[in-house]
């Protein structure tokens, strides 16, 4: 495309030494050897493409360069300051269009030029074939109170919201699977359009439900997941094939355990009198999907909480401990391998995840009889006891 033709040799000076300059920071980065060259800076255009890939960059400023034949899923926001027309047009937008996850369900462009014609022209000639999921975006308002279209209502945010209180009250549990299934379809799609309405500035301010509310709903619908998880009934985050649980768009919003340590200051400091600082923890570990399984440890971290305790200090004291004596325990209650558990578990989280096939789960298993079963269900559980304890200490350090 014309768009993608450079060479070099039509540079002036003064622009060949800026972008030397360029890419001499970019080798003192990234620890490589590229300049203007035609042999090496080819390979420096296809470097920068797999960094912005792999997310190694994140803003990337072009002259007439990756506008067409670049793809990175991960691209959210594309910021456009030229005269873009028909082909082109649709092709450097669809940089930015390319579906992710739950989470990224459309790009966002930012135009530092009026291309309102430009764009109803290319969609019109390239919007049946070349457009494909290029898609303009509704506006704030029907996103947020919702829109006709095609003879069919979508509801909007201030909509869902009613029907949620409405229906679901927090004063009131969810009982019964039919009940279950109205609300994760109802809250996931609150989640969904909340996911949208976050680009728009208009909606800071206008979330209707607090920041506490919302939360107790998002405890509400991960305690749902968690109880049909347990019974086995969950595959893939579906229910019986017709409800998703939309988990990406609430890792996307996790909070940390250096917030929840922020929080535990902040009641040491109270002389450990706010109880509402403790509400507050307790409402936010509720609402994360990361937090959950270490909701006890935390519990009894904060029971030990005095004026003098250092919390950053000592909670990674406390961690380490615990840790320890609850591995210890898993491994004499078990009859395990001690020297190869302890490798097994250290590999674990290093590989950010329990390990259930090959070789190394077996070196730590005791011996037990390859006949009757015994064997598979022993492994299974023992297995299900490291996931637990994996989940406990993962992301926390000790």
């Amino acid at each position: 495309m014309l768009d993608e033709e450079f060479e070099n040799d039509r540079l002036s000076q003064s622009d060949r030494d800026f972008l030397e300059a360029v890419i001499g920071d970019y080798n003192k980065t990234f620890n490589t050897n590229y300049d203007t060259s035609p042999d090496k800076f080819p390979s420096y255009y296809k470097d920068i493409s797999l960094r912005m890939k792999n997310r190694e960059i994140d803003l990337l400023i072009v002259v007439n360069m990756f506008l067409t034949g670049f793809d990175a899923t991960t691209l959210n926001t594309l910021w456009v300051d030229k005269n873009l027309k028909l082909h082109g047009l649709i092709q450097a937008f669809s940089r930015t269009n390319r579906i992710l996850n739950s989470v990224k369900t459309y790009g966002n462009i930012v135009c530092f030029r009026d291309l309102t014609k430009e764009t109803d022209e290319a969609i019109a000639l390239f919007g049946n074939k070349e457009a494909g999921g290029v898609v303009l975006m509704k506006t704030y308002n029907e996103y947020y109170n919702g829109f006709n279209e095609n003879g069919k209502h979508s509801f909007g945010y201030t909509e869902l919201i009613a029907e949620l209180t409405s229906e679901f009250p927090l004063s009131e549990s969810v009982i019964g699977e039919e009940a279950q299934k109205e609300f994760v379809k109802l809250f996931g799609a609150i989640l969904k359009l909340k996911n949208i309405l976050t680009a728009f500035d208009d909606f800071a301010g206008n979330e209707i439900l607090s920041e506490r509310d919302f939360q107790d709903y998002q405890g509400r619908y991960l305690d749902i997941y968690a109880d049909i998880r347990k019974t086995g009934k969950v595959v893939q985050e579906n229910i019986n094939d017709d409800i998703v649980f939309e988990l990406e768009l609430i890792r996307q919003v996790e909070v940390n355990i250096d917030y929840i340590l922020i929080l535990i200051e902040k009641y040491r400091d109270s002389n450990c009198a706010n109880k509402e600082i403790l509400t507050t923890i307790r409402k936010t570990i509720g609402a994360s999907m990361e937090l959950r399984s270490k909701k006890k440890l935390i519990e009894d971290f904060i029971e030990q909480v005095n004026a003098d305790t250092n919390v950053c200090d000592d909670w990674q004291k406390f961690v380490s401990e615990k840790k320890e004596q609850d591995l210890s325990v898993i491994i004499e209650d078990e009859n395990l391998n001690d020297e190869a558990t302890r490798c097994f578990v250290e590999n674990s989280f290093r590989d950010g995840a329990v390990k259930t096939t090959g070789t190394d789960i077996d070196k730590i298993l005791p011996p037990v009889s390859r006949f009757g079963g015994g064997r598979a269900a022993k492994k299974c559980g023992i297995l299900a006891k490291l996931a637990e304890f994996f989940e406990k200490y993962f992301g926390l350090g000790g």
